[in-house]
Protein backbone atom coordinates (compact mmCIF):
# COMPACT_ATOMS: atom_id res chain seq x y z
CA UNK A 1 0.00 0.00 0.00
CA UNK A 2 1.24 3.18 -1.01
CA UNK A 3 1.19 5.87 1.54
CA UNK A 4 0.39 9.40 0.37
CA UNK A 5 3.17 11.97 0.70
CA UNK A 6 2.60 14.63 3.14
CA UNK A 7 4.76 17.35 1.04
CA UNK A 8 2.57 17.11 -1.44
CA UNK A 9 -0.08 19.86 -1.81
CA UNK A 10 -3.01 17.08 -2.92
CA UNK A 11 -2.38 15.15 0.16
CA UNK A 12 -2.99 18.19 2.82
CA UNK A 13 -5.55 19.34 0.94
CA UNK A 14 -7.27 15.52 1.51
CA UNK A 15 -5.98 15.60 4.62
CA UNK A 16 -7.40 18.42 6.23
CA UNK A 17 -10.98 17.71 3.85
CA UNK A 18 -10.90 14.48 6.04
CA UNK A 19 -10.04 16.49 9.47
CA UNK A 20 -13.29 19.35 8.45
CA UNK A 21 -15.10 15.97 9.67
CA UNK A 22 -14.24 15.60 12.74
CA UNK A 23 -16.21 16.88 15.26
CA UNK A 24 -15.44 17.30 18.94
CA UNK A 25 -18.49 14.75 20.05
CA UNK A 26 -17.40 12.35 17.09
CA UNK A 27 -17.19 9.07 19.04
CA UNK A 28 -13.97 6.55 18.32
CA UNK A 29 -14.87 2.75 17.03
CA UNK A 30 -12.05 1.90 19.16
CA UNK A 31 -9.15 2.85 21.97
CA UNK A 32 -10.12 5.65 25.15
CA UNK A 33 -9.33 8.88 23.38
CA UNK A 34 -11.80 11.33 22.65
CA UNK A 35 -11.50 13.09 19.52
CA UNK A 36 -9.67 16.28 21.10
CA UNK A 37 -7.31 13.76 22.81
CA UNK A 38 -6.80 12.00 19.64
CA UNK A 39 -5.68 15.61 17.93
CA UNK A 40 -3.43 16.46 20.96
CA UNK A 41 -2.25 12.98 20.82
CA UNK A 42 -1.54 13.50 16.69
CA UNK A 43 0.29 17.06 17.78
CA UNK A 44 2.99 15.31 19.91
CA UNK A 45 4.81 13.97 16.93
CA UNK A 46 4.52 17.56 15.53
CA UNK A 47 5.56 19.29 18.91
CA UNK A 48 8.43 16.60 18.97
CA UNK A 49 9.58 16.79 15.53
CA UNK A 50 10.11 20.71 15.47
CA UNK A 51 11.41 21.07 18.97
CA UNK A 52 8.40 22.41 20.40
CA UNK A 53 8.49 19.63 23.34
CA UNK A 54 11.95 17.23 24.05
CA UNK A 55 12.06 13.86 24.62
CA UNK A 56 15.18 11.99 26.18
CA UNK A 57 15.87 8.86 24.61
CA UNK A 58 19.49 7.62 25.75
CA UNK A 59 21.78 5.93 23.43
CA UNK A 60 19.96 2.11 24.60
CA UNK A 61 16.42 3.33 23.89
CA UNK A 62 16.98 4.71 20.66
CA UNK A 63 19.17 1.13 19.82
CA UNK A 64 16.08 -0.41 20.63
CA UNK A 65 13.65 1.85 19.19
CA UNK A 66 15.65 1.26 15.88
CA UNK A 67 15.88 -2.32 16.37
CA UNK A 68 11.97 -3.36 16.99
CA UNK A 69 10.18 -0.12 16.40
CA UNK A 70 11.54 1.54 13.54
CA UNK A 71 10.59 -0.76 10.58
CA UNK A 72 6.67 -0.62 11.80
CA UNK A 73 6.90 3.17 12.49
CA UNK A 74 8.48 4.47 9.29
CA UNK A 75 7.16 1.43 6.64
CA UNK A 76 4.25 1.54 4.68
CA UNK A 77 2.45 -1.39 6.54
CA UNK A 78 -0.63 -0.23 8.57
CA UNK A 79 -0.56 0.04 12.37
CA UNK A 80 -2.38 -2.59 13.97
CA UNK A 81 -5.92 -1.20 16.45
CA UNK A 82 -4.93 -0.76 19.92
CA UNK A 83 -1.39 -0.85 19.91
CA UNK A 84 0.70 0.48 22.58
CA UNK A 85 1.89 3.98 22.19
CA UNK A 86 5.54 5.42 23.92
CA UNK A 87 4.29 7.56 27.23
CA UNK A 88 4.82 10.93 25.96
CA UNK A 89 2.22 10.15 23.37
CA UNK A 90 -0.48 8.98 26.02
CA UNK A 91 -2.91 12.03 26.96
CA UNK A 92 -5.09 12.36 29.66
CA UNK A 93 -7.56 15.26 30.46
CA UNK A 94 -9.38 17.24 28.87
CA UNK A 95 -8.19 19.20 25.95
CA UNK A 96 -9.28 22.19 23.82
CA UNK A 97 -10.95 20.50 20.69
CA UNK A 98 -10.83 23.81 18.59
CA UNK A 99 -7.18 24.45 19.70
CA UNK A 100 -5.65 21.32 19.12
CA UNK A 101 -7.12 20.90 15.58
CA UNK A 102 -6.29 24.86 14.58
CA UNK A 103 -2.23 23.89 15.90
CA UNK A 104 -3.12 20.17 13.49
CA UNK A 105 -3.90 22.15 10.66
CA UNK A 106 -0.74 24.46 10.92
CA UNK A 107 1.61 21.38 11.77
CA UNK A 108 0.25 19.69 8.36
CA UNK A 109 0.62 22.78 6.15
CA UNK A 110 4.05 23.94 7.92
CA UNK A 111 4.95 20.03 7.13
CA UNK A 112 3.96 20.52 2.99
CA UNK A 113 5.66 23.75 3.31
CA UNK A 114 8.91 23.16 4.59
CA UNK A 115 8.81 20.12 2.28
CA UNK A 116 10.64 17.03 1.57
CA UNK A 117 14.66 18.54 1.33
CA UNK A 118 14.37 20.07 4.94
CA UNK A 119 13.19 16.48 6.38
CA UNK A 120 15.39 14.24 4.03
CA UNK A 121 18.51 12.77 6.82
CA UNK A 122 16.40 14.76 9.54
CA UNK A 123 17.17 13.57 12.95
CA UNK A 124 14.38 11.58 14.83
CA UNK A 125 14.67 11.88 18.61
CA UNK A 126 13.58 7.91 18.64
CA UNK A 127 15.25 6.59 15.65
CA UNK A 128 18.41 8.85 14.41
CA UNK A 129 18.47 10.12 10.78
CA UNK A 130 15.11 9.47 8.32
CA UNK A 131 14.88 9.58 4.60
CA UNK A 132 12.13 11.80 3.83
CA UNK A 133 9.67 9.05 2.46
CA UNK A 134 10.26 7.64 6.36
CA UNK A 135 9.24 10.93 8.08
CA UNK A 136 6.30 11.05 4.98
CA UNK A 137 5.01 7.43 5.90
CA UNK A 138 5.62 7.92 9.81
CA UNK A 139 3.50 11.47 9.27
CA UNK A 140 0.75 10.27 7.53
CA UNK A 141 0.59 7.14 8.68
CA UNK A 142 -0.43 8.08 12.16
CA UNK A 143 -2.66 10.30 10.81
CA UNK A 144 -4.56 7.98 8.80
CA UNK A 145 -4.54 5.58 11.65
CA UNK A 146 -6.56 7.48 13.90
CA UNK A 147 -8.74 9.25 11.04
CA UNK A 148 -9.68 5.79 10.61
CA UNK A 149 -10.35 5.11 14.61
CA UNK A 150 -12.46 8.26 14.06
CA UNK A 151 -14.27 7.45 11.00
CA UNK A 152 -13.09 10.19 9.18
Amino acid sequence: MALLNVFEKSTTTAILKRLEKLKGDTVPQWGKMNAAQMLAHLNVNYDITYGKKEVNNNAFKRFMFKLFLKSAVVSEKPYRKNGGTAPYFIIKGDRNFEEEKAKLINYIKMTEEKGAAFFEGKESSAFGALTSKEWSNQFYKHMDHHFQQFGI
